[in-house]
């Protein structure tokens, strides 16, 4: 009888400037449209088993990302609602902006990234 087993990875090194860049790869939202999601994403599943920290912060930017995208859509028909959707879509922008760059700053302390009103989905 033969047993089969599968190594554990064990990630090899630290590389905080990898967060930093995962973490501010978010922004390219504001200039593609999409590659905030797409991006990190890349970068989260091609490393999160060789880079310390990764898959902590790489789950906790794509669940951000789409916590941000489900409440874009729930905004869009609280637009019509006494413009309660405009305030919401402009809350979002502030949020999906400043907590990235606040995130790549604790990527580079070595601190755990905490993104605010985020869905747990990862």
């Amino acid at each position: 009888m033969e047993t089969s087993y599968t190594p554990v990875v064990i990630p090899t090194r630290t590389d905080n400037q990898l967060l930093v860049i995962t973490h501010l790869s978010q922004l390219l939202d504001y200039i593609t449209g999409f590659g905030g999601f797409i991006v990190p994403l890349v970068l989260w599943l091609s490393n999160k088993d060789r880079v310390m920290n990764m898959d902590e912060h790489g789950k906790s930017i794509i669940n951000f990302q789409i916590s941000l995208f489900i409440y874009c859509i729930i905004s869009i028909p609280l637009i019509f609602l006494f413009g309660l959707g405009i305030i919401t879509l402009i809350g979002i922008a502030i949020l999906g902006f400043v907590m990235p760059i606040i995130n790549a700053i604790k990527a580079s302390n070595g601190e755990s990234p905490y993104y605010p009103f985020s869905l747990p989905i990862f």
